[in-house]
């Protein structure tokens, strides 16, 4: 897959099957989108190019309400990979774009930089200036201008309509497993391992205590996920908030590395949720705690369909 920054080689991505958008969190909805893409493409032996933005327009426009991010930059352009992406252009927002009335960003982009064969699009799809074209507005100008388009059709699971607004919502709520559901890959997130009160490995359980994660945190609570080290992944379990046994009200992100021993200080670790296990809780002993946390360990190696090995 070819990545550029901003319209660097047209060679790699003009007179080919565009989609347009931010792909937060590249969830199901979003996939269903570039399985599209990428079909048209083929059909039409031509490469699958995806045009994305990078800071988010909100940023620029209404900094104060800029959601909190499902998915880092790097973490977007695997996904388009592993989904048969040919071509990703990361724009730099910047204001000129976001003053772009829907007519201009079709000429302008969707011409003049694309010359884009085709489009495809989900139903919720706004762009130009105050958001201002809609599907209906890119059909019409696509059909003007002798370009094929499609609209791939909104996915529902559990009743809810996929989309970034939901994965975060449920995400805040906690909901791991039925936010997962919705992106159809665990929940990342990543941090540098910085220093703690090292207490864990005083009771035979060592954390990696995650500092400056950026992307949407859930509640309070312990969870089931895999931790990457390297070019291997280990199952996890994560603590997140403060630890009321020991008195300390701190919020932390700590990760127990399951089958795991070595030192992680100072390095960058993505974690992968896959399932909330429990609720914060004040144990009275460290006897009790420890009892927990062995508990909680084939929690989480159900959750991760792996067998005990307690």
């Amino acid at each position: 897959m070819h990545i550029q920054r901003g319209f660097e080689t047209p060679d790699l991505y003009r007179d080919g099957w565009v989609t347009i958008g931010n792909f937060d969190g590249v969830h199901r909805g979003h996939q269903a989108m570039l399985a599209t893409l990428v079909a048209r493409a083929r059909e039409m032996k031509t490469r699958a190019v995806v045009l994305t933005f990078d800071p988010h327009p909100i940023a620029l426009l209404r900094p104060q309400q800029t959601p909190p991010a499902l998915s880092l930059l790097d973490h977007k352009l695997e996904l388009f990979e592993q989904h048969g992406v040919d071509t990703v252009i990361v724009y730099p927002t910047d204001h000129a774009l976001l003053k772009l009335s829907p007519d201009e960003f079709f000429q302008t982009i969707v011409l003049d930089r694309l010359n884009a064969v085709g489009m495809v699009e989900g139903p919720n799809f706004f762009f130009g200036r105050g958001r201002a074209g809609n599907v209906e507005t890119l059909r019409s100008l696509c059909e003007s201008s002798g370009r094929r388009f499609e609209v791939v059709a909104a996915l529902s699971v559990r009743d809810r309509m996929v989309s970034s607004s939901e994965v975060r919502a449920l995400i805040a709520a906690g909901e791991i497993a039925q936010a997962v559901e919705m992106l159809g890959h665990p929940y990342r997130l990543r941090g540098v391992v910085g220093s703690g009160a090292a207490r864990g490995r005083t009771i035979g359980f060592p954390t990696a205590n995650l500092d400056g994660i950026s992307t949407l945190l859930p509640p309070d609570g312990v969870y089931a996920g895999r931790c990457i080290v390297g070019d291997k992944t280990h199952l996890a379990a994560i603590n997140l908030g403060p630890n009321p046994t020991f008195g300390e009200s701190a919020r932390k992100f700590e990760a127990h590395l399951l089958d795991f021993a070595g030192d992680l200080y100072g390095q960058t670790l993505d974690v992968d949720l896959i399932a909330r296990v429990r609720n914060t809780v004040r144990f009275e002993s460290r006897e009790a705690l420890m009892q927990q946390l062995k508990a909680d360990l084939i929690a989480v190696r159900t959750l991760a369909n792996e067998p005990s090995r307690e």
